[in-house]
């Protein structure tokens, strides 16, 4: 769990692994066999894999196949470069992992908004973000066809869209860092690579990793009207002090917010949140140790100067009212 003496508003890039992954992951490094080994350690640890497997595709409503994969962007990346699709177009928001990997793709027009226009009318692939990473923007993805959506924001909080693949990534939901999965509905859209996980990955599966991945998911999710209420309530500080809400008018999750404090570059800002003990992040990435634009925002037609006056904050199962409150002292000390 994060320091006591801190606030920890930074769950969207990674959240804290719950009491029930701890434990079942510390049970299943005690389950030392390969699952692919023929002896009887070996297929007790398989037998182990495959039940969380279907434990997983129950926790998520999913009835298709589940490869184990290191995480969100492994997932993405086999989903994109193996798929047998002549095409894949993608949007502007999505998150690097899917930009890295489909370069010169077409791109998908987006709002102002931040909510993405597909082409229902368009044969190929479209890979479109379910819930963005930097402003909370839930897209609507229903009836688009040959759509692989990156869940790795929603999965374990809000139900998957109808999707032909879909990538997750645990340590977004209280799981470990580390694991992940690519849903596939059929494994066909897929070009094999040989290995493990029926041959779509190789390597030796992380049991552990899955079993915690599991016992996230089946945690209970009861927190998410509290987060939407404390969403809400910080929008409005904010916006009552002078702020600005990223796509305030749009549909968003309860769990990611961002905010612009005009005047104030995000660098300042994160020194001195840090400073007053709380965790937040930019509203743009950071490479390096330098900010950039974010990729998002301008697409969105945010101007430089203004997006890098943007930071996001993102809650998660144990976050209250007075850690909101303790952060709207700070954004109003900050902003003076």
């Amino acid at each position: 769990m994060p320091d006591a003496a801190r606030i920890y508003l930074d769950h969207a890039a990674t959240t804290p692994m719950l009491p029930q992954a701890v434990t079942a992951m510390t049970e299943g490094m005690m389950r030392w066999a390969n699952p692919s080994s023929p002896h009887a350690d070996g297929r007790a640890a398989r037998a182990m894999l495959e039940d969380a497997r279907a434990r997983i595709g129950k926790a998520l409503g999913w009835s298709g196949h589940i490869i184990f994969t290191s995480g969100a962007s492994e997932a993405i990346a086999i989903a994109l470069t193996r798929n047998i699709a002549d095409r894949i177009v993608t949007s502007p928001v999505e998150h690097d992992a899917v930009l890295r990997v489909t370069p010169g793709a077409k791109r998908l027009a987006v709002g102002a908004d931040g909510v993405v226009v597909p082409d229902a009318s368009d044969a190929a692939v479209q890979a479109i973000q379910h819930v963005n990473n930097e402003t909370g923007v839930i897209q609507p993805l229903a009836a688009i066809p040959h759509l692989f959506a990156d869940c790795a924001q929603s999965a374990g909080k809000l139900p998957l869209p109808d999707a032909d693949m879909i990538a997750i990534s645990a340590h977004k939901f209280g799981g470990p860092p580390g694991i992940g999965a690519l849903l596939v509905k059929d494994l066909t859209q897929l070009r094999p690579s040989g290995g493990q996980e029926q041959g779509y990955r190789a390597g030796t599966e992380n049991l552990p990793a899955v079993l915690a991945m599991a016992a996230a998911l089946e945690s209970p999710r009861d927190w998410m009207d509290a987060a939407a209420r404390l969403r809400a309530d910080l929008d409005a500080a904010i916006t009552d002090a002078g702020g600005e809400v990223v796509a305030a008018d749009s549909h968003r999750i309860a769990t990611i917010a961002s905010y612009r404090m005009p005047g104030i570059s995000a660098r300042a800002q994160l020194i001195r949140f840090d400073m007053a003990g709380i965790s937040v992040s930019a509203g743009s990435a950071c490479s390096s140790g330098t900010l950039k634009a974010s990729h998002v925002l301008t697409a969105m037609g945010w101007d430089a100067a203004a997006a890098g006056e943007v930071v996001r904050v993102s809650f998660g199962p144990h976050t209250g009212a007075d850690d909101i409150a303790r952060f709207m002292a700070a954004w109003k000390a900050i902003r003076g």
